[in-house]
């Protein structure tokens, strides 16, 4: 045996043992999980990272995510408890976390993703189906997501998936539905708008209704007191009339008359008269400060 033909021979078993190495050594990622399929029975799943082993042509080496995936499920209709057709888009996230029970199910994502579909939308068909239109489009989705989620995840778990979050992106009507919902929307709204202006109205006759009688109770007792007031000013001086009276009689009568003839007379006054009743006062009296002007028994008043 020559030199050339152990060189051969040597060059065969190395790239022979390069072969086997690289059939039988393989590197595991740490966002990856792999199961071992000997001879296309499931052996064993390897979720660690690192460097793995196996029988070289005997065994194959499946790798699958360990990572977060994502499903966006096209836009189903859904049935509200109210007889109403919504129209749902919705995603998951969803994870393997049992590559044994995964590769014997649905073998890989494209089968997981076909039966994510069904069970995901067979909830939200379920769950949104207890709720009004009104309850799923303006009220808290977080209950609803929940329960759909904890439901899907649990028929999911089958097939080693786990469901970790199913949120709603969008809620729309189907376009045939949405004007005749928006129609009895405004109807409503028209409807509540009327019943808020009739009770406001009624409340402002309420208000309008006590101010006007507490307006009229304030006017009476102002008027009531005023009344008494006058009375009461009116019988002061009547008393105080009364008293001067007892006092001097002749004396206020003669004031009286004095007060009713400046009353009566003006300047440059000049009537004749008997001077009795009325004025008696004015027989023989002297007006120094007008003048000297003198009433005399005559009966002519000489004014200044």
């Amino acid at each position: 045996m020559n030199q050339n033909t152990l060189l051969k021979g040597l060059t065969i078993v190395i790239m022979a043992g390069l072969v086997l190495t690289s059939q039988a050594v393989f590197t595991v990622h740490q966002v990856e999980q792999v199961l071992i399929v000997q001879l296309g029975k499931p052996i064993r799943p390897i979720t660690e990272p690192g460097l793995h082993f196996k029988i070289p042509f005997v065994q194959d080496a499946f790798s699958f995510e360990k990572r977060l995936l994502v499903f966006d499920q096209d836009p189903q209709e859904v049935l509200s408890a109210d007889k109403k057709n919504l129209k749902v888009d919705n995603y998951a996230l969803w994870r393997i976390v049992d590559p044994l029970k995964f590769f014997q199910t649905v073998r890989n994502e494209e089968g997981a993703t076909s039966r994510l579909s069904d069970i995901i939308y067979s909830n939200i068909r379920e769950v949104l189906g207890q709720y009004t239109m009104m309850e799923i489009v303006a009220g808290s989705r977080a209950d609803l997501v929940t329960r759909i989620r904890e439901q899907a995840s649990s028929q999911a778990s089958q097939y080693g998936i786990e469901i970790v979050d199913v949120r709603i992106q969008r809620t729309d009507l189907p376009p045939e539905n949405s004007k005749a919902v928006f129609r009895r929307m405004q109807t409503e709204r028209e409807r509540q708008a009327k019943t808020y202006r009739a009770q406001g109205e009624e409340e402002a006759v309420k208000i309008r209704s006590q101010a006007a009688r507490e307006r009229e109770i304030l006017l009476a007792t102002a008027y009531k007191e005023a009344q008494e007031l006058r009375g009461q000013g009116d019988a002061d001086a009547t008393r105080i009339y009364a008293e001067a009276y007892r006092q001097d009689p002749e004396f206020f009568e003669f004031k009286r008359a004095l007060d009713a003839y400046e009353r009566v007379f003006t300047k440059d006054t000049t009537i004749v008269l008997e001077p009795a009743g009325f004025f008696r006062y004015l027989q023989d009296v002297d007006y120094p400060e007008r003048g000297g002007g003198t009433a005399r028994s005559d009966g002519v008043n000489h004014g200044e």
